[in-house]
């Protein structure tokens, strides 16, 4: 609280204009600056800077006037009161204004030396008569400026409700953000209004020396407001002290106080009643109705509808708790089954270890639902916000209910089992033989092209392959030595030898056309048979319909081909449709009349199945969905496999309708062939898998076997021996041992056995094809890389 002005007085005036003179002029009043006190009508109290003066004083002298302070006039103070009261109270001042200035002339010869120091100014050193509830009275001191009398009033002594006594803080910003300062020299403003500097800060090592100096520095804590370290007080001490602990934060808080006893405690007994009703007859009164409700029950014991309960036993109170065991037929509570915790890869910023580059996307998205691992990518984002939604949440929150919900309920027994027992018990593979083990003959092509394809007799004595630049070599299985060589000039997409054993010819398909040669030094009756398939005396009548046929058969005079000693001819020549492109497989059928082709185009122009006999070729299909892979001929019955890209269709062509269709699970099928016995079915893909297909069992695979690498170009069944291959661009040959029994309940005994390597690795292709001898009870393989290389592997 602001102390009281003597009730003479109701403010403070403005400082008087004091003229160049020495002395004051008696009576006058004039306003030069405003000056505001504490109270809005004039009851609070405001001191005069001393370095104010008049703008007269100022121009006249050098020297700094400081006016005196003088009572304040109506028009501060009384602004607010009513018109009567402002006029009475005008009165008031001027007749106090009269006798002030009586006071000071009179006071002119008495002027009071002040105490030296620039305290004196605002009155501290002098003695003040200070009465209860009133101000005391100002003194009129020596200037040591001017040299002329001033008023000084007494210096305010704060007290409790003074706000003086309570501003510890020197910055005045108030309650704002302070990193606003953190671009600035200074951290705020003082009471005055001038910048507060930043306070210079040390180094840690200077820290650590005030730290050590400093016993009582870690009772410090750091004020934003200043930006310094502030000593925290017991009492700040006391309250952090007791947050920690959990207790009240105020000390003098007492949560164990003795009851107070409102209504029974001594002397607080409730005289008067709390109604002035009277009280009921009921309460002091016996009820009707109770008592005919007794004599009701009374009566039903006396009959003895109402029996009483019998005592129980009285069973001990305590009792062991170890001494017998539990008696319950439930099994122990188990634990739902837990989700995984998340890892790394699952935050929204995860290490850059765990980002997958292009590459890795790449063939994450490449592969099938059922091969990646996780069924998310890790992915980076600068903020929580921006995550989006997770897609497969309501698959996965499906499948965490269906959980908890058909999760079996029972306690498992953990068997130590041995892992290697687990394995099915194999056979050694010494026991398996004989198998090709390593490469017997290796036959360069010499051109540096690509050896695309490859066959080998039904005798094994030769072995014909393709190159992509037009050549067709024939060469003798056991020696090596080529023997004949064919330049076609166009690039050749397969190659293929009848199996039947009475005559000795293959078949070269090139764009659009399919070739028949025959090897040279033949013996005349296998040379007389193969010409009367090939090129006969009288050719066999048409069928179908007369008119142009989209295949033509066309065949070289026998002369020409007598007379001709480099056998550049070929005897027969199949012209396919312009549209059927580049013949890409020729298989034959096993009694050797008929040969289907699979060409490049697409629809039911790819297809064609021919016979030789009668010079017919046919569609077997007029719509076909897919791309057409490989097709096969069914080694017993009159079934052909078609297989697309995706799946293997077997249709029945003397029925002509669609027996079966396998699902294979590759994303792109490269190969296929059947067991000799016709009931298993192998399929290579690009993706690397190679499928074995029980044909009696099912339509999906029996086995999937991952020994590859890269993609699988090529695979082949033995026809003498349980033996298969599967060849890659990884470079590699894989032999296995493939068991089939006759009976239906044993499955079939698959063992890899050998993997062989030679071939050499160009432009990402490896070994393109490869076919197994028949003749001469030999267990030989012939393969033709895309180094150019045709190689041959014994045992």
């Amino acid at each position: 609280m602001a102390p009281k002005l003597p009730a003479s007085s109701k403010g403070f005036q403005r400082p008087a204009k004091r003229k160049a003179e020495s002395e004051p002029e008696a009576g006058r009043v004039e306003p030069s600056e405003e000056w505001t006190g504490f109270g809005g009508e004039g009851e609070g109290i405001e001191m005069a800077s001393d370095e104010e003066d008049t703008g007269e004083s100022a121009e006249s002298s050098d020297v700094e006037e400081f006016p005196e302070i003088e009572a304040a006039s109506s028009e501060e103070g009384g602004e607010d009161e009513d018109t009567s009261e402002a006029g009475s109270e005008e009165e008031d001042i001027s007749a106090e204004d009269e006798e002030e200035e009586d006071g000071e002339s009179a006071q002119e010869e008495d002027e009071i030396e002040p105490p030296p120091g620039d305290s004196a100014l605002m009155g501290e050193g002098l003695k003040w008569d200070r009465k209860p509830g009133s101000y005391p009275d100002p003194k009129v001191i020596k200037s040591s400026i001017t040299g002329e009398g001033k008023k000084v009033y007494p210096p305010i002594e704060p007290e409790y409700d003074s706000d003086s006594s309570t501003e510890d803080d020197p910055n005045r910003v108030g309650r704002i953000p302070m990193h606003w300062y953190d671009d600035l020299p200074h951290i705020g403003y003082d009471i005055n209004g001038k910048r507060i500097l930043r306070p210079a800060k040390g180094d840690e090592l200077d820290k650590f020396l005030a730290a050590v100096e400093d016993p009582t520095s870690w009772l410090s804590g750091f004020d934003h407001t200043s930006q310094k370290d502030t000593q925290l007080t017991e009492e700040e001490l006391d309250l952090i002290r007791r947050l920690q602990d959990a207790e009240v934060p105020d000390a003098s808080y007492n949560p164990y106080e003795d009851t107070v006893e409102w209504f029974t405690g001594e002397g607080k007994q409730e005289i008067m009643p709390l109604t002035a009703r009277p009280e009921p007859k009921s309460r002091w009164q016996p009820s009707k109705w109770e008592k005919q409700k007794i004599l009701k029950i009374v009566r039903l014991i006396r009959a003895g509808h109402i029996v009483p309960n019998k005592p129980k036993a009285k069973q001990p109170q305590w009792y062991s708790l170890w001494s017998t065991e539990a008696e319950t037929s439930r099994p122990p509570p188990l634990v739902a089954p837990k989700v995984p915790l998340p890892k790394h890869a699952e935050s929204y910023n995860p290490p850059e270890e765990y980002l997958p580059d292009q590459d890795e996307i790449d063939k994450y998205e490449d592969l099938s639902d059922d091969e990646k691992v996780k069924k998310y990518l890790p992915k980076k984002y600068d903020a929580l916000r921006h995550v989006p939604a997770y897609e497969h949440f309501i698959h996965e929150r499906q499948n965490r209910l269906l959980d908890l919900y058909l999760a079996p309920r029972i306690r498992r027994v953990k068997l130590h089992i041995n892992p290697d027992s687990m394995l099915p018990s194999l056979p050694s593979p010494q026991s398996l033989r004989p198998f090709p083990v390593f490469e017997a003959l290796k036959m360069s092509g010499g051109g540096g092209s690509r050896a695309r394809c490859v066959s080998v007799s039904p005798d094994g004595v030769w072995t014909v392959s393709g190159d992509e630049d037009g050549v067709v070599r024939l060469r003798e299985t056991f020696v090596g030595r080529e023997a004949a060589r064919w330049k076609l000039g166009k690039r050749i997409g397969a190659v293929e030898w009848c199996p039947r054993k009475d005559v000795s010819y293959f078949l070269v398909g090139i764009e659009d056309e399919i070739f028949a040669f025959m090897p040279p030094h033949l013996s005349p009756a296998m040379e007389s048979a193969t010409l009367d398939v090939l090129v006969p005396r009288s050719p066999p009548p048409p069928i179908g319909e007369d008119g142009e046929k989209p295949v033509k058969w066309s065949q070289e005079s026998l002369s020409f081909k007598q007379s001709a000693s480099t056998f550049s001819s070929p005897l027969l020549v199949v012209t396919l449709p312009p549209t059927a492109g580049l013949p890409k497989q020729i298989t034959f059928h096993r009694r050797g009349d008929y040969f289907a082709t699979v060409s490049s185009a697409e629809g039911h122009n790819a297809i064609w199945i021919h016979q030789a006999s009668k010079r017919h070729s046919q569609s077997p299909f007029k719509k076909i969905k897919g791309s057409i892979q490989r097709v096969l001929f069914h080694p017993n019955k009159p079934h052909f496999f078609v297989a697309t890209q995706r799946y293997v269709s077997i249709y029945d062509l003397s029925a002509q309708k669609l027996l079966k269709t396998l699902y294979t699970g590759s994303r792109w099928i490269s190969s296929m062939d059947i067991h000799p016995t016709g009931d298993h079915l192998i399929v290579g893909g690009y993706d690397k898998k190679l499928m074995w297909f029980d044909l009696d069992l099912g339509n999906k695979p029996y086995k999937v076997l991952r020994y590859h690498t890269k993609a699988i170009r090529s695979v082949a069944f033995s026809p003498n021996y349980p033996l298969f291959a599967s060849s890659s661009d990884d470079g590699t040959i894989q032999i296995f041992h493939a068991r089939v029994y006759s009976d239906l309940m044993t499955d079939a005994l698959i063992v890899p056995l050998k993997v062989l390597r030679g071939h050499v690795v160009l432009e990402g292709l490896g070994v393109m094809e490869l076919k197994w001898t028949t003749g001469l009870g030999t267990c030989w393989l012939v393969s033709a890389g895309a180094d150019g290389e045709v190689r041959v592997w014994c045992n």
